[in-house]
This record gives structure tokens, sequence and C-alpha cells, in this order.
């Protein structure tokens, strides 16, 4: 994401982050509270490659977070100025740690929806350890519209419900809407909560009886 990761072991092993602590007890406290921040948060490799992302993170990818390692951050962000890029590269090429802000946009997967809002970047871990890793924190701004009515569903969701009432497949489904496998189940868990309802079926069921279906349509078609 920012400049190449130039801080490979022989071998072609790359550095721990937290360089001679990185065995210490404060890995696990850290994993521990970084599930339950609620703001999106990654740690990141100098070029962008995911070391770890929270569950907030996670879900701006419809993904759950144990896939997003090894992904890098620029396969979602994209940077509306790209000389805050360059200047962040430019730190880390002459070893300064501050605090970088990259301006992005990109579509939520969880959500599909076309999102924007900031990164905020910062060179973190042992000083020894060149270049650090980075760790980005999303502020999101709130461009989204507000959530449905409990009785209601959004548009993605019907669209969800209506590929489900005919039968098909979650990695169907989310092969004709563009989202992760990952995505559409999170949808699907939503609308279970709000509906209070369990299994795809209920949930068809409970579709057609709200009018959120088509109820003389077939294939299945949102109302």
């Amino acid at each position: 994401m920012c400049g190449p990761d130039d801080g490979a072991a022989p071998g072609g092993d790359r550095p721990d982050p937290g360089g001679a602590y990185r065995d210490g007890p404060w890995r696990n406290y850290f994993l521990i509270l970084l599930d339950r921040i609620p703001m999106p948060i990654a740690v990141c490799r100098a070029d962008g490659r995911v070391l770890i992302a929270n569950p907030a993170m996670a879900e701006q990818w419809g993904a759950a977070p144990g896939r997003l390692p090894g992904r890098n951050l620029l396969d979602l962000f994209h940077p509306r100025d790209t000389a805050q890029l360059d200047r962040l590269t430019e730190a880390l090429r002459m070893g300064r740690r501050s605090r970088y802000p990259v301006a992005v946009r990109w579509r939520d997967r969880s959500q599909g929806l076309e999102r924007e809002g900031e990164l905020t970047v910062d060179p973190v871990g042992d000083p020894s350890v060149r270049p650090p890793a980075l760790l980005a924190l999303l502020r999101v701004r709130d461009t989204a519209p507000p959530p449905p009515p409990r009785d209601r569903a959004g548009p993605v969701e019907a669209r969800i419900l209506a590929l489900a009432a005919g039968g098909a497949t979650t990695a169907a489904i989310g092969k004709a809407l563009g989202l992760t496998v990952d995505g559409v189940n999170y949808h699907l868990t939503q609308l279970s909560r709000r509906w209070r309802v369990q299994g795809r079926t209920a949930l068809v069921a409970r579709a057609y009886v709200l009018g959120v279906l088509d109820r003389d349509s077939w294939p299945p078609e949102p109302a």
C-alpha cells in the first residue's frame, strides 16, 4: 500500500513487526481487544498486505476476519488523492513515524454500497524493524441510508431473499449480486435477527408475509 516492503530477512522471510517482543503476552491481549473494537482496524505490512484485521474491518470486505491476511488494503480502498499515498511512502522510506490520513472510497461488500471515509495510517511496532508495520484505522463517512424498518428489507436484502426463494445457493447468490459468501450470510443473519426467525425457509416465508417478495412473480422478485 505504502511502498516496497524491503525489510525481508535472508531466505525471503519477513521480519515480525513485534521485533524482540513478538512472543510477549501483549499479543494475546491485543487480539482480544482488537476483536471488541467497533472501529474497522487492520495491521498490515508496509506494502499493504494485511497481517490481521478485526471483525469491523472484515465486514467492509464482506468476509470473515480470518480470510483477510495476505490480501492488500488497496484491493478494497481506493485513495482519492494519490499524493497522500506518495507522502506516506516517502515517510516510510525516510524512517519517519507520524500519523498519515488517506481519503478513500470503496464498495462496502457486506451491504453493496459505495462508501467514502478516511484511513488513518500509523507506523507501529518495534523501532528496530524496518520498514515498520502499519496500523490502519478506518473512519467511515456516514453516507449509508438509514436501516429499513423491522418489517421491511433493504434493496440488497430483498434481492438475496428473491434468489433464495428461487432455490439459489449462497455461492450463486453472491455471484449474482457481487457479494462474497460471507457477505450473503451477513445479510441473512441480520434479517434473522431483525425478523426473529431462524433458517432460510422461515426467512423466505416471512418475506412473503411482509410483502417484501411479490407473491405473483416467478422466478421470485422483490415487491
